[in-house]
């Protein structure tokens, strides 16, 4: 089984590809809004982790913290009981 987090960083790697994104090194304290990706990158993301492991952090708990850096977006899921 693939962990969560390789998860999360190959499809940041992935998406990056695909949309043709400069994305800059994945470190814990990136934050997102450097990350070289935009909204649409994102959506796209959280939709193909949410189809691997079944769940969206960001719907399950509205008052969930917005995700900062990579680490915490990361976190997200880890809290999410994922």
């Amino acid at each position: 089984m693939t962990s969560l987090r390789s998860e999360i960083l190959a499809q940041f790697t992935q998406v990056a590809e695909e949309q043709n994104k400069a994305l800059a090194p994945l470190t814990e304290d990136l934050p997102l809004l450097e990350s070289g990706l935009d909204s649409l990158c994102f959506a796209v993301i959280v939709a193909r982790i949410e189809d691997a492991f079944g769940i969206d952090p960001f719907t399950a708990d509205s008052n969930a913290p917005f995700p900062v850096t990579l680490g915490d977006f990361i976190s997200s899921y880890e809290n999410a009981g994922v």
